[in-house]
Formats: structure tokens, sequence, C-alpha cells
């Protein structure tokens, strides 16, 4: 099938909500990992803004959309600059709400020179964030297109959104990162289910090391009650199966500096391209390729490319598909 060559099918803006998590990622790099009681000095250190849903919201953010943020932060220093930086971005804050006497989501990671890391998640105010939450955004969320969805925050909020979005006849993308044990069946009312290779092996019980191991995978999980499953393949693609059919969607080369975020880079961006109507097939090349741009520089939502710069990077590949 032959990609889309033309502009963007729809002239409106597109609006998604991202319901989720927010950390801030504190990385130290040190040429060893101390011992037990011992204190060393590291090399170097970085702060980034991170979480699978913040991450989301700015992919979607810079593809192009309009973004409303569901989410709950700490009283410190880092949700006041979370905060900060989605207001920077032009996302919409307006139910991002600080929790007294809770510290923010965050993920203290120490790497080694060879890549070895450690890491510590705490998840802190993204544990509050609940049904009520959503009620609380119901009149704003019943304005958007589309509803993007995580594990990193408590999976009754997760069910009751999926809930919600069906209610209210809003497209929802449900991404099961990080895996973990859920009720599949409150989630099979979501339009898009979009686990990873590793998480479609843990949700699943079954390998995903072959493009004909993924479409087994992937029928499993239609056979659950899925309307569609989107498995993220890395440098093989990606693969979109339904009832009627699955099809695979080939990767864009490069040579990948950090693969960290990519996979939100991908949530984000896809939801943005089908809001905007694209045909899935299309939608799923281009963030294919969204998601191989994020992997060329360092770190998460910094490493995300503009609209811009994706679409200057389009007109050049597409005519390899």
């Amino acid at each position: 099938m032959l990609a889309f060559q033309g502009k963007m099918p729809m002239n409106k803006t597109p609006r998604i909500a991202v319901i989720g998590s927010a950390n801030v990622d504190l990385t130290t790099f040190s040429d060893r990992f101390p011992r037990p009681g011992e204190t060393i000095f590291g090399q170097r250190f970085d702060l980034g803004f991170g979480g699978k849903g913040a991450n989301q919201a700015v992919a979607a953010r810079l593809c192009g959309a309009d973004v409303l943020m569901v989410a709950k932060l700490g009283d410190d220093l880092f949700g006041e600059a979370t905060l900060k930086n989605f207001a920077a971005l032009g996302i919409d804050t307006a139910h991002v709400k600080i929790v007294a006497g809770v510290s923010s989501g965050v993920a203290p990671i120490f790497v080694e020179p060879n890549g070895q890391n450690r890491i510590i998640v705490v998840k802190g105010a993204n544990d509050t964030l609940r049904p009520a939450d959503i009620d609380a955004a119901a009149e704003a969320l019943q304005t958007v297109d589309t509803i993007v969805l995580q594990f990193e925050i408590p999976l009754e909020t997760i069910y009751y959104a999926v809930e919600f979005a069906g209610k209210n006849k809003i497209r929802c993308i449900v991404n099961p990162a990080p895996a973990q044990s859920a009720d599949l069946a409150a989630l099979r009312a979501a339009d898009y289910f979009v686990p990873n290779e590793s998480e479609a092996e843990t949700i699943t019980g079954l390998p995903v090391h072959s493009i004909d191991e993924a479409k087994y995978c992937a029928a499993a999980l239609l056979q659950k009650g899925f309307r569609k499953v989107i498995l993220t393949l890395g440098s093989r693609g990606s693969l979109l199966a339904s009832e009627d059919a699955s099809e695979v969607c080939a990767p864009f080369a490069v040579t990948p500096k950090d693969t960290t975020g990519a996979g939100d880079a991908f949530i984000g961006s896809f939801a943005v391209f089908l809001a905007e109507g694209f045909q899935e097939h299309d939608a799923l090349q281009r963030s294919n390729l969204y998601a191989a741009l994020s992997t060329l520089q360092a770190g998460t939502q910094k490493s995300f490319p503009t609209r811009a710069q994706f679409e200057s990077e389009w007109q050049k590949r597409r005519e390899t598909l």
C-alpha cells in the first residue's frame, strides 16, 4: 500500500487528552556503583522531564495537537517545574493538580560507563490520580478527539477512563506500559491496545521474537475481546491486527543514539495522525518515522522532533515506502 502522498487530510487541529503519569528523571553517570555505606563522586548529572503520560502528551503537542493533560504532581520543586514545562509547551494544565504532602513521581537513574543502569521509580503523586479526577475533568474531556492512557497510574482509574471514553464515543488508546497484571476485560472497549514486544509477552505469556510470533500474539489479544491491537516492534516496525486482517508497517532505518521514550513518541504521534484523519496504515507509517527520529537524540521529551522537523524528514523518506 502506498503511503499518503498529500498534505494533512483535515484542517481541524486535533484535541488529545492524556490521562497519565508525570515524573522527573534524575540521571547520575559514574564510573561504578557505590558499595554499601560508600560515597563516591559522579561524572555527570542530568535532570529531565519524563513519565509515560507526560512524554506522550509532549509528543502529541509537538506534532501540532491541542493537548489536555490530566495528572497529579507533588507539592515540591519537581511538581512546580513539571507544571511550568507543560505550560511552556502550550499543554492545557487546568486538570494537572498539585497534591499536598505527597512527592512528585521521580526516577533516580544510576548509569555506569558500559550503559548498565539501576533505576528506582517512586510513583508519588501519580498514585493519587483517581476516577474522581476524571469526573472533575469530564466537561473538558468530552471535547477531545482521543483519550490516551498508560499503566503508570492506578488501574481503577484506567478502567474508569476507558468506560468514560466508550460512553462518550471518544477514541481511546491504551498503552499497557509498564506491563502488569490487569483485568483485560475492563480494557477491551478501547479502540486500540498498543503494547510493545516485551509488554505483549508479559500480558499474554507468548513469545514475540519474530513477525509470525507477533501476529500470533496479537491474535491472542484479539481473542480476549480487543477491537484492534498494535504491537510496536522496534527496528521491525509495527503490526496492526484486527478481526479482519493483520499487516506490518515497515520501519525506517536510522542509527539510534538513545531509544528511551521512542514508544511514547509513537503513541503520542499516532493519536495526532489518526485525529487528523489519516488512514490507519498511513498514521502507523508516520508514527514509525516519528518514533525513529526520536532515537537520534539522547533523552525522552527533549529528543522528540517538532512537526516541521518531522514533515521535512517525511518528504525525504516517503518515496522509499
